[in-house]
């Protein structure tokens, strides 16, 4: 998938692009996955293909969510400060408090913006974890990792959340409405696919997302 109209825009606050494991099967597993965005078939694209493992399909498809929710916020972080957004929230009955378990035990109020650098640094740490995500194929992954994958939609879907309700006429002035519509169908459907996010996880943007089930 391009990233058209993102431009350079306050490009020091973009992370650097994450790799997908090493190793031949991750690299044929994101080929079918350019490929088939590519052709604007995302039924196909979210589908496990034959014969492929499911846990190293989550992996491959973990790291392109990763990031293409942070290149969507780059665009974003001019404008979403801790005066214009003091909180995480999505809309007036969704606020998220941040805590990682190891750092941050008891969950804390901060800027929507602070909450997404910490949400990042909180990934890119398991990302570059080879006991949590294996860099070389055919290594084991943790009994667990099903319920890793689960918790980093469940908060990659904050960002989205947050994005529609606090940004979403910005990023209609930037021209990046259909960029972002399409980012999130890929990514919900993805989750509904695997049962990654639980429904009362998504209501912050039920309606949306009952549309794109329908047309699923």
């Amino acid at each position: 998938m391009s990233f058209f109209g993102l431009g350079n825009r306050n490009q020091k606050t973009f992370r650097p692009k994450k790799s997908a494991p090493s190793g031949n099967k991750s690299a044929e597993l994101k080929r079918h996955i350019d490929a088939t965005l590519g052709s604007g078939n995302l039924k196909e694209a979210v589908r496990l293909p034959p014969g492929e493992d499911f846990s190293e399909w989550l992996a491959v498809n973990t790291v392109d969510f990763f990031n293409q929710v942070n290149l969507l916020y780059g665009t974003l972080t001019e404008f979403c400060t801790p005066t214009t957004c003091p909180t995480m929230s999505a809309g007036p009955k969704f606020e998220y408090r941040w805590a990682d378990g190891v750092q941050i035990k008891k969950p804390i109020v901060v800027s929507a913006s602070k909450y997404v650098d910490y949400l990042m640094d909180w990934i890119e740490v398991q990302l570059d974890n080879e006991s949590l995500f294996p860099q070389k194929i055919g290594s084991p992954f943790p009994s667990n990792f099903h319920e890793i994958v689960r918790t980093i939609f469940k908060r990659l879907f904050r960002v989205y959340a947050h994005i529609y309700h606090s940004h979403f006429q910005k990023i209609v002035s930037l021209k990046e409405e259909a960029h972002l519509n399409t980012c999130f169908k890929h990514f919900i459907l993805f989750t509904w696919e695997f049962h990654l996010i639980d429904k009362s996880e998504l209501a912050p943007l039920n309606d949306l997302i009952d549309s794109i089930i329908l047309s699923y």
